[in-house]
């Protein structure tokens, strides 16, 4: 007995669907999604792809159907996918809806894309194969640090608080705390008024109004003879003026020629006597006790 689809490509069977205009041979999908014209059949082709695209990614769930098989079920699921993006584009060329915007995302979100590595996914058993399980659990790559310039870009009249008080909040607080703080200062002063006038803090107003210590105060010293002359005269003359006294030894004038007249001695010694002549020479001082 003869199967059905036997008897549909008999010659009768085909004379008669050619007669009523139906053709039985299976129209195939173009190979370019841009050789079809009619939105329809642009729509059909569509979910045919999305069909085979489901059927697929419910069978990479098995991991037992072995490396190879997974790896090639896994790459023509992204060959699907992307023919299907190629159709929804004609759609859209075609006056169709756009499936991109409005279209449903499950299927892109049942699969992994590789840090680093856009475009490609791997779905179901396909992420744990070996050489790609590795690749999700590396660490993303850091972010670029921004230029000076890009951070720039970012700083306007916000960041340096000048719009602060346009909204509205922040001056209320403000004047709220800013009459709390008068209030405060009002009463400890008051508080301070009491006191003074019952004489609670008599005692320790008189310990800080006591004088302090002078330390700079000039004492009068034993004046000599010839200094006492010297404040006679100019008390005479009347040109007595501030006494200054220095808490400092002060070099004379004699002390400060000696002084030079050494430094000068020492500077031509290094420059003309050799080192020999100099240990020869401090030598020497030193037996005559110089």
């Amino acid at each position: 007995m003869a199967r059905n689809s036997e008897k549909a490509m008999t010659k009768l069977a085909r004379w008669l669907a050619a007669k009523d205009g139906h053709d039985l041979v299976p129209e195939r999908r173009p190979y370019l999604a841009t050789e079809c014209d009619n939105l329809q059949k642009a729509e059909k082709w569509r979910r045919q792809i999305i069909g085979e695209i489901s059927r697929k990614v419910a069978q990479i769930q098995n991991a037992g159907l072995g490396e190879f098989k997974l790896r090639d079920l896994n790459d023509e699921i992204n060959k699907l996918l992307r023919e299907k993006g190629h159709w929804e584009d004609q759609i859209k060329e075609l006056g169709g809806p756009d499936y991109r915007k409005i279209g449903p995302k499950m299927l892109d979100h049942e699969g992994k894309e590789v840090p680093g590595n856009r475009g490609y996914k791997y779905f179901g058993a396909a992420k744990d194969l070996p050489g790609v399980k590795e690749l999700f659990e590396q660490a993303p790559v850091a972010a670029a640090r921004k230029t000076r310039a890009e951070l720039m870009k970012d700083i306007d009249a916000d960041y340096y608080g000048y719009r602060d008080e346009d909204d509205g909040v922040l001056l209320p607080l403000e004047l709220a705390h800013e009459k709390e703080v008068i209030a405060n200062k009002v009463a400890e002063w008051r508080a301070k008024k009491e006191g003074k006038l019952s004489g609670e803090t008599s005692k320790q107003e008189g310990d800080e109004d006591k004088e302090e210590e002078n330390i700079y105060a000039v004492t009068e010293d034993p004046i000599s003879d010839e200094e006492g002359e010297s404040r006679e005269e100019d008390m005479e003359t009347g040109e007595q003026g501030q006494q200054f006294i220095a808490h400092v030894p002060v070099p004379s004038q004699k002390d400060i020629e000696e002084a030079l007249l050494l430094r000068k001695k020492r500077e031509l010694l290094e420059k003309y006597a050799s080192e020999s002549l100099q240990t020869e020479t401090d030598e020497s001082k030193q037996l005559l006790g110089l």
